[in-house]
């Protein structure tokens, strides 16, 4: 009896410990499937988060963009045509306004009126006809223009405050183009510059020396200034020496010759030629011819050279500064 009890005990210890083990296993199982399940679910609201708040890419991303995107079609819905309509009158304006500048320019060339004034004509009309395009494409986009004008009458107050010296540069240069104290090709002399009107601009002039380099002197430097205008034209001061036993009247003819056979030399007015001096060694005669300014340096080398060359040919004396010293109270030996 003891041993089947004995037995028995053991056998029900076994049985005991076999569930006891079931039961374990069965436990960890269920935590680790509620772990699981607690991570989901703690993943899940955090995707969520991130659609709605995630940018461009998210959902408030993409409501924004549907939105910009409505905007823009209403807008061009709205005021397409009106563009549309804008730009075409800009370009159609910008095209009336080039012809109508050629057709001035032609019809102002043919009353014979000077570059400056006509360059100046040509920009007012065009810059008139496109601004009236403009005023009518901004009215065709629905911009009202009297508050405009308004705006713009007062921004131009400032502006002419600001810019005291460019406008007196206009006006001044305006002044020069309608009262002509001068004309391009002139040779022109003034606060202490000189040299040939190359052009003539609203903001300033252009003087061209002889060797190349230009002068830009401000418009209302000019205006108001005492200036010396040569003209077209300029007058050689060119001067000679002849001996006292000199044939003088072959010596006047010879310079005669010289300035007839020169190309450069005007025939109109006619040169000027006499004796200025009577210096202690030679007999200075004068030699004015008149040139165009463009001649001025080149004539006076080739006038000098020919008459070296044919003093010398004709055997008139051209004599070296001298002086002859005599000592008193000295007997020759």
């Amino acid at each position: 009896m003891r041993t089947d009890g004995r037995v028995t005990f053991v056998r029900a210890n076994a049985g005991f410990a076999a569930n006891v083990h079931r039961e374990s296993a069965f436990a960890v199982r269920l935590r680790s499937a509620s772990a699981r399940q607690e991570a989901t679910a703690d993943k899940a609201p955090r995707r969520v988060r991130e659609l709605t708040t995630g940018g461009v890419f998210g959902i408030n991303g993409a409501m924004q963009v549907q939105q910009w995107q409505t905007t823009v079609v209403n807008f061009f819905i709205t005021y397409g045509f009106q563009m549309v309509g804008a730009i075409i009158i800009l370009v159609v304006g910008g095209i009336i306004a080039r012809s109508v500048g050629k057709l001035t320019d032609k019809w102002l060339t043919k009353q014979h009126l000077e570059a400056p004034i006509r360059l100046l004509l040509v920009r007012v009309v065009r810059l008139l006809v496109f601004g009236l395009a403009l005023l009518l494409a901004l009215d065709k986009f629905g911009v009202q223009i009297t508050p405009l004008i308004a705006g713009l009458s007062v921004a131009g107050v400032g502006i002419g405050l600001a810019a005291q010296g460019v406008l007196g540069n206009i006006l001044a240069g305006l002044t020069i183009i309608f009262t002509k104290p001068f004309r391009v090709g002139e040779y022109i002399e003034l606060v202490g510059v000189y040299g040939q009107v190359e052009t003539i601009a609203l903001f300033s002039t252009t003087l061209l020396h002889i060797d190349g380099s230009r002068v830009i002197i401000p418009n209302r430097k000019i205006v108001g200034e005492i200036m010396h205008n040569y003209g077209g034209t300029r007058q050689l001061s060119l001067s000679v020496g002849i001996g006292y036993g000199a044939n003088l009247k072959q010596a006047l003819a010879t310079i005669h010759q010289i300035l007839d056979a020169n190309p450069r030399v005007l025939k109109d007015p006619a040169p000027v030629v006499g004796i200025s001096a009577l210096a202690d060694s030679s007999i200075t005669i004068s030699v004015s011819p008149w040139v165009k300014v463009a001649d001025f340096y080149p004539a006076q080398l080739e006038i000098y050279e020919a008459i070296v060359e044919q003093f010398r040919a004709r055997g008139i004396e051209i004599p070296f500064p001298q002086r002859e010293v005599r000592l008193l109270g000295q007997t020759n030996a």
